[in-house]
């Protein structure tokens, strides 16, 4: 039901109270990036799989002058960019539409806000959800605001995109502010990362299964690695990126991410404070930096210009929107520690960065060798779980087994030689490429008032705590930033620095 509708309130002759209907998601930044390549098109396939519940309105917010009519439009048109599957219908499309509707808001401006309560008013509806998609610099601002015109009732909730800050200083006065307007069980900082079925599949893994949890300690891993790696570069995005970095956009929010799914505790249950309970003990466990291991453990790095895709492409300070001097960050990789009984010694690896070789992200859990040696077999070929999170979605092990062609060349008393095989198990094959998507299903939980797959203020402020110490250093760090040819995976001093512990990186294996 629209302002274009009349309402029971509007007709005096209806006196009987309004029935509670369905939802109102009002998505602040409705005409931004984020909106028209993620969320829209995640609303979309939660209503074809009948999921999103009846009754719901999506209201876009935004500074542009449009008509509910010009909005459908607008959003049916960049519908064909997304994957030939998830594209609508005409008559898929056309029944999802009656659920889009448009606001023109100027987020500075209370008297606007003013205007969105008459309009969530003339619905009685059972949640709320505010999506502030902009720039984190506006998140306080629309807040406050929607606290001011009294939009921040019991059953509002509010959702905030990372990068919550850009700072340690900056995200406790963000969460400050927020938590004096909604209390803790209506804030949903969002990480995409925790939606991902291969994310979910390694909850599942550990606390579903008793053949790991014997293993998943350091007398039996030898190291782990999480990789996050973009084929692209920043492409239309270099203002913003610029004033962001490698760092802030991925490692202190989707990397510590699977860094904690990885290395927590089972929890007690699978309440969502019992699972950020057991995050953030990880989080305040992870080795505090020193100014040696700062310089000897972290790499950072910017991509120059190479190929990619077949193609020549622009180094990073030759992107629109990046100032010619730049030393922001494209690549990040470190090294770090959990100081705890569990992982005492192991090593865990983290690299990101744009344009690079290849479009993935993986972790990989490296088990030490078998204490004494009976078969020859070829060097770093221990055992492996591998966790693909994209473009593949699956688990592999790699293990160590005698093959037919060996069998049928050795020589009576030659020794026994082992070769790599693995055990492949991809998900979209497995169950079919129609599961939910990560933000379709953060989106749903939002709705359901479901919490265990977004970040708590503490949590989230440990992570930003141990980031801190990377970025001071860099302010004042005066060696020039390591560069690397786009389409490579990265500055030879990431290889480096995990060759000092006898690894390599599992790409160039």
């Amino acid at each position: 039901m629209t302002s274009e509708q009349t309402t029971p309130q509007q007709n005096p002759s209806i006196v009987k109270p309004l029935k509670p209907e369905g939802f109102d998601l009002i998505l602040f930044g409705g005409t931004g990036d984020l909106t028209w390549r993620k969320l829209i098109p995640a609303l979309f396939q939660a209503f074809r799989h009948g999921t999103l519940p009846a009754g719901g309105r999506i209201l876009g917010v935004g500074r542009e002058d449009l008509t509910h009519e010009q909005y459908r439009e607008r959003i049916s048109a960049r519908f064909r960019e997304v994957d030939n599957a998830k594209q609508p219908r005409d008559d898929e499309f056309a029944a999802f539409a009656q659920q889009l509707f448009y606001l023109r808001m100027d987020l500075s401006k209370p008297d606007d806000y003013q205007a969105l309560a008459s309009t969530l008013a003339e619905r009685n509806t059972e949640t709320v959800v505010m999506y502030v998609a902009t720039a984190p610099s506006l998140f306080t601002v629309v807040v406050e605001q929607l606290a001011a015109a009294g939009l921040n009732t019991p059953k509002t909730r509010v959702v905030l995109e990372k990068p919550l800050g850009h700072d340690l200083d900056s995200n406790r006065a963000i969460n400050r502010t927020v938590r004096q307007v909604f209390s803790e069980s209506q804030i949903f900082r969002i990480d995409h990362y925790l939606g991902k079925p291969s994310v979910q599949n390694l909850f599942a893994l550990r606390f579903g299964n008793a053949l790991f949890e014997p293993l998943w300690r350091r007398e039996n891993i030898a190291s782990v690695e999480i990789t996050i790696a973009e084929e692209l570069g920043v492409e239309k995005r270099g203002e913003f990126y610029d004033n962001t970095g490698a760092l802030r956009d991925m490692v202190q929010n989707h990397a510590l991410q699977l860094l904690c799914a990885i290395a927590m505790e089972p929890p007690i249950n699978a309440h969502a404070d019992a699972i950020r309970d057991e995050k953030l003990k990880v989080l305040r466990s992870l080795r505090r930096w020193t100014p040696e291991t700062l310089n000897q453990h972290v790499v950072r790095g910017q991509y120059s210009a190479g190929m990619s895709f077949g193609k020549a492409v622009n180094g990073y300070l030759q992107e629109p929107g990046v100032p010619p001097h730049s030393h922001t960050e494209t690549y990040v990789a470190l090294r770090t520690e959990i100081d705890n009984w569990r992982w005492a010694g192991v090593p865990f690896y983290i690299r990101t960065g744009k344009r690079l070789a290849g479009r993935e992200a993986r972790i990989v859990v490296n088990f030490r060798p078998t204490p004494h040696a009976i078969f020859k077999a070829p060097q770093r070929a221990n055992n492996q779980l591998v966790i693909n999170l994209q473009p593949n979605d699956g688990l592999e092990m790699h293990l160590l087994a005698e093959g037919q062609a060996q069998r049928q060349t050795r020589t009576p008393g030659s020794s026994q030689t082992l070769a790599p095989v693995q055990l492949d198990l991809d998900f979209d094959t497995r169950f079919g490429s129609g599961r939910v998507g990560a933000y379709e299903r953060l989106l749903l939980d939002v709705i359901d008032g479901r919490l265990n797959l977004f970040v708590r203020s503490d949590e989230q402020e440990a992570a930003w705590r141990w980031v801190q110490p990377i970025l001071e250093n860099w302010q004042t760090d005066s060696n020039p930033i390591r560069s690397y040819a786009a389409g490579t995976w990265g500055p030879p001093a990431a290889s480096a620095m995990i060759a000092r512990d006898g690894h390599c990186w599992n790409e160039e294996r």
